[in-house]
């Protein structure tokens, strides 16, 4: 058996030494295209996390700066002053999750407060004055999904011209003049919750969940990711994208109505005038949260901590006395580094 040789001959041995040696190089660039590779990854971890990662830096360097800012009123002020915007970016989301843009929704939000004002000035109980805050809202809604699906508009186009409509009928409606609502109903509903969560801030967690089982535990909701995924594919497997167009911007309505209430609730009274920075954080909330403005990719959750975000970042720069006019500076800031960062979402 020793006699018996499984060695190649010598010159058999030489030619792969010849062939691998133009190779040799190769182990030398794996590791840069590894190192390159990881770097990804962990630009991706934090564009996936930049809502949640941002609000944890702002709370906590809000707190070294002023100690009035972790104190249970101010949190309980945050929480309130954040409803409204949660409730308005948990519709924003889901008109962008089918590819789209609602541009009217604090204009919608207003008209729905002037219906509620007239409503309440004419006599008429909290609840009807409350449901004519919803389907005022609500018809501009539809409205918008209507000329968006069946009329060929785009989003951008249909949604600019309502936010001009639905302003100025705020402003003819209301002859431009404030409605005082004295309610002690609404003044208990937005002074009054449980523990540090205010009744509109429960309010608005509810709908936040009611969002999410709709997004992931529904037919509805698969569909709509996959309207805004590939509007083309979606109608190739029978899906109707102009019923889901339709739908979210119906949403959009409904939920503007709702903030409408919390609103009037928190300020007590009905302002003809509308406030367009609610527009600008409800996208920017979109974006932060990690939605994707080409639809198709996103959840409800992200956005509510980018509305967080945001009004913890207003309510900081407030409590260290900087000047109003530097707030949407901030704000359009931190807009357009989480647009940055989603580019290296995964």
């Amino acid at each position: 058996m020793s006699s018996i040789s499984h060695n190649p001959p010598a010159q058999a041995q030489r030619t792969p030494t010849t062939v691998n040696t133009p190779e040799s190089p190769r182990p030398k660039t794996a590791p840069k295209s590894g190192a390159w590779h990881e770097d990804l990854k962990r630009i991706s971890f934090w564009a996936d996390h930049a809502a949640i990662i941002g609000l944890v830096i702002l709370v906590a360097v809000f707190t070294v700066l002023n100690p009035v800012f972790l104190t249970v009123g101010n949190i309980q002020s945050i929480l309130i002053a954040a409803s409204i915007l949660i409730v308005l970016t948990i519709g924003q989301a889901f008109v962008i999750l089918s590819d789209g843009i609602d541009l009217s929704v604090a204009s919608t939000m207003t008209l729905g407060v002037i219906a509620f004002g007239i409503a309440y000035a004419q006599g008429a109980g909290l609840v009807v004055s409350m449901i004519s805050a919803v389907v005022a809202s609500t018809l501009v809604g539809v409205l918008n999904g209507v000329l968006i699906a069946k009329g060929k508009i785009t989003d951008f186009i249909v949604t600019l011209g309502s936010l001009s409509v639905a302003s100025g009928l705020a402003l003819v409606l209301s002859d431009g003049k404030p409605t005082s609502i004295t309610s002690v109903e609404l003044i208990n509903f937005s002074t009054h919750g449980v523990l540090i969560f205010g009744f509109p801030f429960i309010v608005a967690a509810i709908l936040a969940v009611l969002a999410h089982v709709v997004l992931f535990r529904t037919r509805f909701g698969t569909h709509l990711f996959a309207t805004g995924g590939s509007k083309e594919a979606a109608q190739a497997t029978g899906i109707s994208t102009a019923r889901i167009k339709v739908a979210v911007y119906t949403i959009s309505g409904v939920l503007a109505g709702v903030a409408a209430i919390l609103l009037i609730a928190r300020v007590g009274a009905s302002e003809p005038a509308a406030n367009t920075t609610f527009l600008l954080n409800s996208v920017a909330a979109v974006v932060l949260g990690g939605v994707s403005l080409t639809g198709g990719r996103g959840s409800v959750f992200g956005p509510i901590v980018g509305a967080l975000l945001l009004t913890v970042l207003t309510n900081g720069l407030t409590l260290m006395n900087v000047s109003q006019f530097y707030q949407p500076l901030a704000v359009g800031v931190v807009v357009i580094l989480a647009a940055l960062l989603s580019r290296f979402q995964k």
